[in-house]
């Protein structure tokens, strides 16, 4: 990927509930800014739970719902009812609570066949997304981060996910061989900003190995999210953030 971050930031806060404040900011300002519709692809997880519920509780009448595309950076191949379904947290937690249209709402439909969904949400992005540098261009892109260095679901032992042409693809979770829909490396590394939330004491480590730059950092598909002319955002709690250096 050629060109240049224009604009990387590590934020570390206390705990959940400054994390979602310093998300809320961030978010609020680039809707407000961006003239149009905002897409924004969300993650699973609990810290996006967090979020998702402290922005339906505090900023349900200050975001113009009506220009949010709501996008999935990932998504599990289970029915949308499931518990495990990243779609049914976002409703529950978000889309359900706050005046967004539910024809913005864009879900990976993980019932489905997975390498049919999987076209079938590359044509849905290709439609709705507008292109820049002949790939789509998402205004936000969420992020987690696993212990194991992964993000989205693109996984150490699946990292050739990272350097796709396509826009999504099939992945499969390591260990319990569970299909999953995922965002390709290169999309991501287009979008305008993309923060990666990562919260706990168990995520330290890892953090660590990436942020510090160790020799072990190329293995770790999240150290290969850099993205191009556009602006990354490590947004870490103090637990996260202890090994930094």
């Amino acid at each position: 990927m050629t060109g240049s971050i224009v604009n990387y930031k590590i934020i570390i806060k206390k705990d959940t509930i400054e994390i979602a404040e310093q998300f809320s900011k961030i978010v609020i300002e680039k809707i407000k800014k961006k003239r149009g519709k905002f897409s924004l692809a969300l993650s699973g997880g609990s810290t996006p739970a967090a979020i998702f519920k402290y922005l339906a509780e505090n900023h349900s009448s200050n975001i113009d719902w009506t220009k949010v595309l709501l996008f999935w950076g990932d998504e599990r191949c289970v029915h949308p009812g499931s518990d495990e379904s990243n779609y049914k947290m976002a409703y529950e937690n978000l889309i359900s609570q706050v005046d967004l249209p539910i024809t913005n709402v864009f879900r990976i439909r993980g019932e489905h066949d997975p390498v049919e969904e999987a076209e079938y949400y590359s044509d849905l992005i290709r439609d709705k997304i507008k292109k820049k540098h002949k790939l789509p261009r998402f205004d936000l892109i969420m992020l987690g981060l696993g212990t194991d260095g992964h993000t989205a679901s693109i996984f150490p032992d699946q990292i050739d996910l990272l350097h796709s042409d396509k826009i999504c693809e099939v992945a499969v979770h390591p260990e319990s061989g569970q299909q999953r829909i995922t965002f390709t490396g290169k999309v991501i590394n287009n979008a305008g900003t993309v923060i990666f939330l990562v919260q706990g004491k168990s995520k330290s480590k890892i953090a660590a190995a990436i942020l510090n730059g160790s020799d072990e950092n190329n293995k770790y598909p999240a150290a290969h999210i850099k993205p191009a002319y556009g602006e990354l955002i490590w947004l870490l709690d103090n637990q996260a953030a202890a090994k930094l250096k």
